[in-house]
């Protein structure tokens, strides 16, 4: 593992597989300067994380590149462009540049996440200086690592995959919803063959799935699924009841299946990819 400014990098500097794990949402290390700043005791804040998702994933590992950030989404969200600033909490939001407002973004779940269980995170509004220090730190070279890993799989195996990794809350009662949501943004950032890896992987562990509902990826599959560059990305949530125990904060019984899930999904996308090579090639 190397740490780089707020994130973790699993994997050699030569990429091992053509799969590149992204886990954006799971970082945990709220900054002292945070705090003061808060409307809301820091622990209110946990269901904006993936819980333990980082957790799971380093579980998982298998020598593919990871990238780990250890910043929480409160702090910033990388799964929202840089144009996704709330006017209604940031001093430099200027609406002019980012046309018309996303629905998330309404809701208060922008670049900065104004608003939490019903409740406004922040004491008042953010400096601008201080929104464009989160965004250069950690947003930036987050997805300028990203960008790199996916060129470095892509230009050793002809072909690189993003498996972008989030849980969420339970969506109902386990035996009538879907435990995993697979999202490709409808069809734009991954060819169809790859989400039909994950979904066989899915059957194969007995879990209802659904694809782009509700949950059809965001930013990271946006500005990193190029499929006609060789470049395919495809976010997956995961029931947070597979992993964690029943208060849903700490790892549970089901801990060691969902990493092995994991697991199972990052060597099939990658023998997807080399398979479809080879038969390309012959």
């Amino acid at each position: 593992m190397t740490r780089h400014g707020s994130f973790d990098r699993l994997g050699a500097a030569t990429p091992a597989s053509p799969v590149v794990v992204s886990v954006p949402h799971g970082g945990r290390d709220y900054p002292a300067a945070m705090l003061p700043l808060l409307a809301l005791p820091a622990g209110a804040l946990r269901p904006l994380e993936d819980r333990h998702i980082d957790t799971l994933a380093r579980a998982a590992w298998g020598g593919e590149t990871v990238l780990i950030e250890r910043a929480p989404r409160a702090w910033i969200d990388l799964n929202r462009a840089e144009q996704e600033r709330d006017p209604a909490i940031d001093a430099g939001a200027d609406p002019r540049r980012q046309g018309a407002p996303s629905v998330k973004l309404r809701s208060g779940l922008g670049l900065v996440p104004r608003r939490v269980g019903g409740r406004d995170l922040w004491r008042g509004q953010l400096q601008a200086r201080d929104v464009e220090s989160r965004i250069a730190s950690v947003h930036r070279p987050y997805h300028a690592a990203l960008a790199e890993a996916l060129a470095a799989a892509r230009a050793r195996f002809g072909v690189a995959v993003l498996l972008d990794l989030h849980s969420m809350p339970p969506l109902g009662p386990p035996e009538s919803v879907a435990r995993v949501v697979f999202g490709d943004r409808f069809g734009r950032t991954s060819a169809a063959r790859f989400v039909a890896t994950l979904e066989a992987v899915a059957d194969a562990a007995g879990l209802a799935h659904a694809l782009n509902t509700p949950y059809a990826g965001g930013h990271i599959l946006d500005r990193h699924g190029a499929p006609p560059r060789g470049i395919h990305a495809v976010q997956v949530e995961l029931d947070r009841r597979l992993y964690l125990d029943p208060a849903l904060d700490a790892p549970g019984p089901g801990f060691a299946a969902a990493a092995r899930l994991v697991r199972a999904m990052v060597t099939a996308l990658a023998d997807e990819a080399l398979g479809s090579l080879a038969t390309a090639a012959e």
